[in-house]
């Protein structure tokens, strides 16, 4: 349970890291395709989103292959945590971008509606 509240942190970190960084691209570039800042942002971010998720995972190795006996109770966490910051950094560097540029498309194609009334 514990691990599933600590990774819903990384998530939601990493996918306000990787949205605030287009924003600003998209302050800078206003006339700029989105698509093209959404996937600049995204390279920018690449690297410390990475890094954040590896050191993380490396940091809780040693909790997973602990064989002692107290730390029975502890590994479960440790392996949801290591593992699921993992597939999250899948997640928020592949989908979190998609879903912005379908949102803004869907913006876009709301504001074309509303202007042919």
């Amino acid at each position: 349970m514990f691990g599933l509240v600590a990774l819903a942190g990384v998530v939601v970190n990493d996918s306000l890291v990787l949205i605030a960084t287009i924003n600003e691209r998209r302050k800078k570039n206003v006339e700029g395709d989105v698509r093209e800042l959404v996937v600049e942002g995204t390279i920018r971010r690449f690297r410390p989103v990475l890094l954040t998720s590896l050191t993380t995972f490396f940091g809780l190795a040693p909790m997973i292959f602990e064989t002692s006996l107290q730390a029975r109770f502890l590994i479960p966490m440790a392996l949801s945590l290591g593992f699921g910051v993992l597939f999250v950094t899948v997640i928020a560097l592949i989908i979190v971008p998609a879903f912005y540029c379908i949102l803004e498309d869907g913006k876009q194609g709301w504001q074309r509606i509303r202007s042919d009334r």
